[in-house]
C-alpha cells in the first residue's frame, strides 16, 4: 500500500474534518470582505451624519482658536480641557465607530458563524519556532497574501491620488477660506476618495472571497485512505465490530442454552430445527419460546434437553412455523395455540401436571 503522504488528496472533506478544523479556528474567511463593508459603512454614516460631525468639529475649532488674550492654563484647567475635547471627539465620531464595529462583527459572523476557538487563541510553543515561522511566511498562501496586500495598497494609493489630483487648485486656495468652509471641503474630498476607492475594492473583495473558499476546500481535501481511517475511528473497525457481534452472539446463545433445561418441551423438525417451549400457568398468559435453533444449535438443544430429561416431541410443521415467526422470549401467536396446547397436554399428562 502506498504511503498516505504519497496519495493524492481527491476526496472532499468529511463533516468530522470540517468540525475539527472549525474547532481549531481554521475557516474560509476573506479579510477583504469586512474591509470593504466597513469602508462602505463609514461612507454611508459620514454622508448621513455629516452635519452632526461638522457642527461638532466647528465648535471645537472655534473654542480652541478663538480667544481675546493668551490664556494662562493651570494643570487642572489643562486636564479639564483635554477631557472635554476628548469627549467631544468621541461623540463626534461615535456614529462612524459604532457602524464600523457592528458591520465588521456582522460580516465576520456571516462568513464563518459565531464560534470562539480557544485552541486557536491558546499559547503554543511551536509558534516560537523560527524555522517553522519562516517556512510559514514563505508558503504559497503567505506569498499570495503579500502580493494581494501590495496590489491593494498600490491600487488604493493610485485611486486616492487620482481623486485628490483634480482638487489641487481648490486646495491651494483654501488659505483664503473660513474654517467652516475648509471643514466642509475636507469632508467632501474625503467622501470623494472613499467613493473612488470602494468600487474597485469591492470587486477585489468578491474575487478574494471565492478564492479563499476554493483554497480552504483544497486544503481540507483528504486521501481515500484518510477517509477510510476516519470512518473506522467514527464507526469502529469492522474487525472489532465483527468480534463484538460474535461475543454478543455467544453470550446470547449461552443464556438461551441455560433456559433449555427449564423448558417443558422441545419441538423438533426432527433433526434440523429445535424449539424449546415453556409454560407456567400461574406466571404466563400463553406458552413462550425460550430457545430455538437450526443445524448445530438445534442438535445442542436436543442434547441439553436429553441430559435434563426434557421431553422432545417431533412436529415438523409446528417446529418450522415457530422457528420462523416467534422470537426468543416471546409468547406464541394465537394461530399456534391449539397445536402447542395438544403437545403440552400430552407432556403434562406424562408428568402428572395440569395445564
Amino acid at each position: 500500500m502506498a504511503n498516505d503522504s504519497m496519495q493524492e488528496k481527491t476526496e472532499p472533506a468529511t463533516e468530522k474534518k470540517r468540525r475539527d478544523a472549525r474547532e481549531q479556528g481554521d475557516v474560509a474567511r476573506s479579510a477583504e470582505v469586512p474591509s470593504v463593508l466597513v469602508l462602505l459603512a463609514g461612507v454611508i454614516i459620514i454622508k448621513v451624519s455629516g452635519r452632526f460631525m461638522y457642527d461638532n468639529m466647528v465648535g471645537v475649532l472655534r473654542d480652541c482658536l478663538t480667544f481675546d488674550q493668551i490664556p494662562d492654563f493651570t494643570d487642572a484647567q489643562t486636564v479639564s480641557l483635554f477631557y472635554r475635547y476628548a469627549l467631544n471627539f468621541v461623540l463626534t465620531f461615535s456614529p462612524v465607530m459604532a457602524a464600523v464595529f457592528l458591520v465588521a462583527l456582522a460580516s465576520n459572523i456571516y462568513m464563518v458563524g459565531f464560534q470562539i476557538s480557544w485552541k486557536a487563541i491558546g499559547f503554543k510553543f511551536a509558534k516560537l519556532d523560527p524555522i517553522q515561522g519562516f517556512a510559514k511566511k514563505m508558503s504559497l498562501s503567505s506569498v499570495v497574501e503579500l502580493i494581494k496586500s501590495v496590489a491593494k495598497l498600490g491600487l488604493t494609493g493610485l485611486l486616492a491620488w487620482i481623486a485628490v489630483s483634480g482638487e489641487m487648485e481648490h486646495i491651494r486656495s483654501l488659505h483664503d477660506s473660513s474654517i467652516a468652509m475648509i471643514l466642509v471641503y475636507l469632508m467632501k474630498v474625503t467622501y470623494k476618495i472613499f467613493i473612488w476607492v470602494i468600487l474597485p475594492m469591492a470587486a477585489v473583495a468578491i474575487a478574494d472571497y471565492f478564492y479563499q473558499r476554493w483554497q480552504f476546500e483544497e486544503k481540507l481535501k483528504m486521501t481515500k485512505q484518510e477517509v477510510k481511517d476516519e470512518h473506522k475511528q467514527t464507526e469502529g473497525d469492522p474487525k472489532v465490530k465483527s468480534r463484538i457481534r460474535t461475543l454478543q452472539f455467544e453470550a446470547a446463545k449461552k443464556r438461551m442454552m441455560a433456559e433449555v433445561p427449564k423448558a417443558d418441551v422441545i419441538v423438533t423438525n426432527p433433526t434440523h430445527i429445535a424449539v424449546a417451549i415453556s409454560y407456567k400457568p400461574m406466571e404466563m398468559k400463553a406458552p413462550r419460546v425460550v430457545a430455538k435453533g437450526a443445524g448445530v444449535i438445534a442438535q445442542r438443544i436436543r442434547e441439553i434437553a436429553a441430559e435434563a430429561q426434557v421431553p422432545i416431541v417431533e412436529n415438523k410443521e409446528l417446529a418450522r412455523n415457530l422457528y420462523k415467526t416467534v422470537d426468543i422470549g416471546k409468547e406464541i401467536p394465537g394461530d399456534f395455540y391449539r397445536a402447542v396446547a395438544e403437545i403440552l397436554a400430552y407432556v403434562f399428562r406424562m408428568k402428572g401436571k395440569r395445564i
